[in-house]
């Protein structure tokens, strides 16, 4: 057909299309908004990352970076401390970094797997439905190796 070429910016995109990544929010420190970065491309692809679940994602980025930080800080300075001398002598005591740490990888499992981010999480927001269910079901019913 004859007429005038298409213009590339007329093009309405096609859902599926939308796979931007979107910039890390305002109020993240600079160690989380690493960690956004790093992590965003792959949920956005995965469409885990959904303009409502940003907030969430933030938080889970601001838990790694502490445990981050926590890890550092401990790898510096030590799990345990000493008190010196008081009425009950030297005594070492654990610092709170690690209880701190400890704290936040249990934050950043919760959070994580809604996002999908360990492994079984993975499995589980994945292809996993419920006609995969039943099938392996059937199998280990009539003795099919799977």
């Amino acid at each position: 057909m004859r007429g005038a070429k298409g213009k590339l910016s007329v093009v309405t995109p096609m859902k599926g299309d939308e796979d931007t990544v979107p910039p890390p929010l305002d109020f993240m420190s600079p160690d989380a908004r690493d960690v956004w970065l790093r992590l965003a491309p792959q949920l956005v692809k995965l469409k885990r990352l959904e303009p409502h679940f940003h907030e969430l994602f933030a938080s889970y980025c601001e838990e790694v970076a502490v445990y981050i930080a926590m890890t550092k800080d401990i790898g510096e300075n030590g799990v345990t401390y000493e008190t010196g001398q008081g009425r009950n002598g030297n005594q070492k005591r654990t610092r709170p970094e690690v209880h701190l740490r400890k704290s936040t990888l249990e934050s950043m499992i919760r959070l994580g797997a809604l996002f999908g981010l360990s492994p079984v999480d993975e499995k589980r927001l994945g292809n996993a439905n419920q006609g995969d269910l039943f099938e392996d079901l059937m199998r280990a019913v009539n003795g099919k190796s799977a």
